[in-house]
């Protein structure tokens, strides 16, 4: 039951050791012309390493980071990492806010202050909420997972006992990407207590309850959609499909090689958000894409990350026919993000969607790229929730 406050330190050898790696590394060759079409472009790549190694500076982010209250408690065998930002003002308003990959907690670091002090930063004082990040098993300042079974539903289970732990009886649980799985899961799970999901993806593998049915039961759109996720995935979905069965394997190299790890995240960063194949475009900074890509190099979590995805093709997210989730919802759909589903597909299993809101710019790693679109919609889905029992 003990929560221990956590400070963020980097040992200096773990620096310096990054340091001589990526001033060593061996480069590829690259057939010429050929650009980004068969994966991360050797230019690119040189040019981010390079500021890696002179213009990035960790400590700096360490620091900043610092400045936020972390924690770590024990529940079910795992140490969680998260951070726990009480509002500016005493608000019932809470929310837990869940990262994928290849993000992390730190995905949030513009998102966070306009939650939980709006009124210095342009919004109303009453929409603060209390914010509380956590890092998912295996990712970052959490334990990694010592055996099989942490899958999305688990996850979900440790987030219901941490809100518990922290004395929340309502609150509003947002993710995308793999985070909207188990903020999913947590609706489903911990009903009682979920005031209201809000999610900026619906993930690959949410199938509601009619793919036991023919066919011939979904709409058109939901046929059109399917045909859309499946040559994403023919495109696109190399990476998924290698985490799902041989995570192991791809571990080697990408916990070997910090150059090697940055242009397998580099390459998700460029496709997935809103620069239009331009990183220097990117409403984050290349220093905010180093300082995700140096987490998960300093904590070795790369493996670990990787494996949730073995664990989500092992149990996927997917309800049994019949099932029907109750709790509010609200989705806000980036022009940029993966491909989504229509609201009749969503609503076959979520029966009370409450916001469905198209913006207008932004991609899959929304909070980061959008901090104020994606908070200003979470305010307002907020405005209509009943966060006391």
């Amino acid at each position: 039951m003990e929560i221990r406050p956590f400070t963020i330190h980097v040992a200096q050898t773990d620096i310096d050791e990054l340091q001589r790696r990526i001033a060593n590394w061996r480069e590829p060759d690259q057939l010429p012309g050929i650009g980004w079409a068969q994966g991360t472009e050797h230019e690119e790549l040189r040019r981010v390493v390079q500021h890696w190694r002179t213009g990035f500076d960790w400590r700096s982010h360490e620091a900043s980071w610092n400045t936020h209250p972390h924690y770590r408690t024990d529940i079910g065998g795992e140490t969680i990492h998260f951070i726990h930002a009480r509002a500016a003002i005493p608000t019932d308003k809470t929310i837990i806010l869940t990262h994928g990959w290849p993000g992390s907690f730190l995905e949030f670091g513009r998102l966070l202050p306009l939650l939980r002090d709006p009124a210095s930063h342009g919004g109303k004082e009453e929409d603060a909420f209390n914010v509380v990040i956590p890092s998912i098993p295996g990712y970052g300042f959490s334990s990694r997972p010592s055996k099989p079974g942490l899958n999305l539903f688990a996850i979900a289970n440790l987030w219901a006992e941490l809100m518990n732990r922290l004395g929340y009886d309502r609150y509003l649980a947002q993710g995308g990407d793999l985070g909207a799985s188990v903020a999913t899961c947590l609706a489903h799970a911990d009903a009682r207590h979920v005031a209201g999901v809000h999610l900026n993806f619906i993930p690959g593998t949410f199938s509601p309850p009619h793919d036991a049915s023919p066919a011939g039961d979904l709409t058109a759109e939901e046929r059109a959609f399917l045909q859309l996720k499946a040559k994403w995935a023919d495109l696109h979905g190399a990476y998924g499909h290698i985490q799902a069965t041989r995570p192991q394997t791809l571990a080697y190299g990408l916990t070997d090689s910090p150059v090697g790890l940055a242009a397998w995240m580099i390459e998700k960063f460029r496709e997935w958000s809103d620069c239009g194949g331009n990183l220097s475009s990117a409403t984050f900074s290349q220093d905010d894409m180093l300082a995700n890509i140096s987490l998960y190099w300093f904590t070795r979590t790369i493996a670990s990350s990787m494996r949730l995805y073995w664990e989500t093709r092992a149990r996927p997210l997917a309800f049994p026919p019949g099932t029907a989730i109750d709790v509010p919802l609200a989705l806000a759909l980036f022009p940029k993000e993966l491909p989504m589903p229509p609201r009749s597909w969503v609503e076959r299993v979520f029966r009370d969607v409450r916001r469905w809101t198209a913006m207008p710019r932004g991609g899959h790693f929304a909070a980061l790229e959008e901090p104020l679109l994606m908070a200003n919609d979470l305010r307002a889905f907020a405005r209509d929730l009943e966060f006391s029992c």
